[in-house]
């Protein structure tokens, strides 16, 4: 397909750099460019994150953020009586 296009400045410099670094035409080097901007990228190796035991918790989890809140309060409270 035959189609007429405005590079940017930027633009036009990098497909430049890429017709040297390659030793390809202009036409190869847009292509290139497209079809390496538009595809779906590679997906890596999945990664994996190593868990671990914490044992049993030592406040009722269901009152956790009742007890963060207490506790968020009474540093609010000691901040104000120290002047902060």
């Amino acid at each position: 397909m035959r189609t007429t296009i405005t590079l940017t400045p930027d633009a036009d410099a990098l497909v430049r750099r890429v017709m040297r670094e390659r030793g390809l035409s202009f036409k190869d080097a847009v292509n290139f460019a497209i079809v390496a901007g538009l595809a779906p990228a590679e997906r890596g190796a999945p990664v994996e994150t190593p868990t671990f035991d914490l044992g049993h918790a030592r406040l009722p989890l269901d009152r956790a953020t009742a007890l963060a809140a207490e506790l968020e309060d009474e540093q609010l409270l000691r901040k104000r009586e120290q002047g902060k």
